[in-house]
């Protein structure tokens, strides 16, 4: 199977952890220079970028999903530097505040969830929008959103981040009608509870263990797994899949 991924130039939003990084290592393994976004600290992406090869092979870039000029920076300083944008992996998000047990979904205050919907979905439409024309133009590109798991099965008290991915969808959905006569792919990954160092430092062993045993494979999902169907998926080897969403979750 020939990917066809070198030289290809990919932008990674979040690239800093979890699958983000993952998926950074899994292009740069395939030849792909890839640009890797952080939003505070450039020092953890620096590390990255030195890791991969160094600046002949990456490049870090300042994006926040809230901040709509960012994306229009980042997108300017990656085309002048490598002259092209091929394929473009929407992995940033903003979870917002898990609603605890005992509180109600009609108490939370506007304040509190407008955020995680509004950044979550105008965030990666703008970088869509962004980042369309040179792909349309060059008659290839690859557009990837990261979705959740939580938007097939549900999670109390993730009602407003579970929104904000089902959204995504649907612009994927739209997007591949619009895109695909312009050789542009739009696609859709939704990992399971994936084993990133956020979860191993949130969730308990014994939930682990209870998600575990509720998964038909046996086995909770790597960030390294859901990085291979993203490569898959924005890779010359991805012929014509577009406006579908891949679950990554061991059968869930």
């Amino acid at each position: 199977m020939n990917l066809d991924l070198s030289d290809r130039v990919v932008l990674i939003t979040g690239a800093g952890r979890g699958i983000g990084l993952a998926t950074a290592r899994a292009f740069a393994a395939e030849g792909a220079r890839v640009a890797l976004t952080y939003r505070q600290s450039k020092d953890g992406v620096a590390r990255l970028v030195n890791e991969l090869g160094g600046t002949d092979c990456a490049m870090s870039v300042r994006y926040a999903l809230d901040e709509p000029e960012s994306a229009e920076a980042a997108v300017a300083e990656i085309q002048a530097r490598w002259g092209r944008l091929d394929v473009a992996v929407v992995n940033a998000h903003q979870r917002g505040r898990r609603r605890p047990p005992g509180e109600r979904f009609e108490d939370v205050d506007p304040a509190e969830w407008q955020p995680a919907v509004t950044d979550n979905v105008l965030g990666a439409t703008r970088l869509a929008q962004l980042v369309l024309p040179g792909m349309r133009e060059r008659g290839w590109g690859r557009l990837l959103f990261l979705s959740s798991h939580n938007v097939r099965h549900g999670r109390g008290g993730q009602e407003f981040y579970a929104a904000a991915k089902s959204a995504l969808h649907g612009l994927a959905r739209s997007l591949a009608w619009d895109a695909g006569p312009d050789g542009v792919l739009v696609n859709v990954v939704a990992p399971g509870l994936t084993l990133t160092e956020g979860v191993l430092e949130a969730l308990p062993a014994a939930l682990l263990e209870q998600e575990r045993e509720r998964t038909p494979t046996g086995r909770l999902t790597e960030p390294e797994a859901v990085a291979d169907a993203v490569v898959f998926l924005a890779s010359a080897a991805n012929g014509n899949i577009s406006g579908e969403v891949l679950h990554v979750s061991g059968g869930r």
